[in-house]
């Protein structure tokens, strides 16, 4: 166990516990980002929840120390099936879009379209985000994306629903 991963696992439940610390940190030296990474294959969900949370705030401030990265967000992350991991990889692939290859989009594409499944509703709409900004410049995407919007515009809870009823319009 790391020291991230200590610290990440105090404070336990619902919160963010230290998190903004962790970030600090690797903001500080951008060189212990591995060591954050590391964590997502910790064994307790709050670690991984609290990650997730510090991952996309370093890269909201140092985009680059997470470009190295993008292959494994794309496989071994991709992999773990918590939503808060999912739903953070969406908003990562969005962050990320300029410093993909086409290969990179087109497989960050494919997890994604797999997701617009999951039952998470913050999954969904995090997911429906990416797809839908990446719609917008893609019409086989915006093809293949309708048709899940409508489907999910009749979603029972209400942030879905609305959510890609907004999104179906603006693409329409």
């Amino acid at each position: 166990m790391n020291d991230f991963e200590k610290m990440l696992l105090e404070n336990p439940g619902n919160s963010l516990g230290r998190t903004i610390e962790v970030v600090d940190s690797v903001l500080k030296d951008p060189g212990r980002f591995d060591e954050l990474y590391q964590c997502y294959f910790s064994d307790n969900e709050w670690v991984r929840l609290r990650v997730s949370n510090g991952v996309k705030r370093v890269g909201l401030e140092r985009l680059d120390v997470l470009v190295p990265y993008i292959d494994k967000f794309l496989g071994e992350i991709s992999d773990i099936d918590q939503p808060s991991t999912q739903w953070t990889l969406s908003k990562l692939y969005l962050m990320l879009e300029d410093e993909m290859s086409a290969k990179q989009k087109q497989q960050a594409t494919e997890l994604m379209k797999k997701r617009l499944k999951h039952d998470d509703w913050i999954v969904l709409n995090n997911t429906m985000e990416t797809l839908f900004a990446w719609a917008k410049k893609d019409k086989d995407l915006k093809k293949w994306l309708l048709p899940q919007l409508n489907t999910l515009s009749k979603d029972s809870r209400k942030s879905v629903a609305r959510r890609a009823q907004k999104y179906s319009e603006a693409l329409s």
